[in-house]
């Protein structure tokens, strides 16, 4: 596993936005599968000790996904995402809300913009999410911010153990 990948994160709260770029040393095929495969999803996408539990993802345009993060204790903080632009390995998009367990989302969510692009076997990943509410966007960003970061090792590990076998 390389040590000197690419992790940016920006804030520009005038845009109410965040910019993330992030490389990984494997190939587009794999980051794609990690990014949209709720089975992958679930290996590595919320921050240690918690962990992601998918309840159900159509990764389709107007599909959705409904998980939650699980802390040790149990306690669980859904989301719900719905996919509004898929380009096969390069783009998709989605709408990302709280929600309860019930699959109501909280009144502002976020826009995310995944891009992908791969180069000498490492995959850049481009985030862009733009917050409709700049109160949310500064409640969570702290949390957020170290979460993300958390994950995506976790993804790094994930991957590194793939390309082993």
């Amino acid at each position: 596993m390389k040590n000197d990948l690419l992790f940016d994160f920006n804030v520009d709260k005038a845009a109410k936005t965040v910019y993330i770029t992030r490389e990984f040393d494997a190939g587009l095929d794999l980051v794609w599968d990690a990014f949209t495969k709720a089975e992958i999803l679930d290996q590595w996408a919320a921050p240690a000790p918690m962990r992601a539990k998918t309840k159900y993802m159509d990764f389709t345009v107007g599909g959705k996904r409904f998980y939650a993060m699980i802390s040790p204790d149990g306690e669980e903080r859904w989301a719900l995402q719905k996919y509004t632009s898929i380009t096969p390995k390069t783009n998709f998009k989605l709408y990302n809300a709280f929600a309860d367990k019930d699959e109501n989302p909280e009144p502002a969510g976020s826009e995310w913009d995944y891009n992908f692009s791969e180069e000498n076997d490492i995959t850049k990943v481009y985030i862009t999410i733009y917050n409709e509410s700049l109160e949310r966007m500064e409640r969570i960003m702290e949390g957020f911010r170290i979460g993300f970061a958390m994950t995506l090792k976790n993804l790094d590990e994930l991957l590194a153990a793939s390309k082993q076998n």
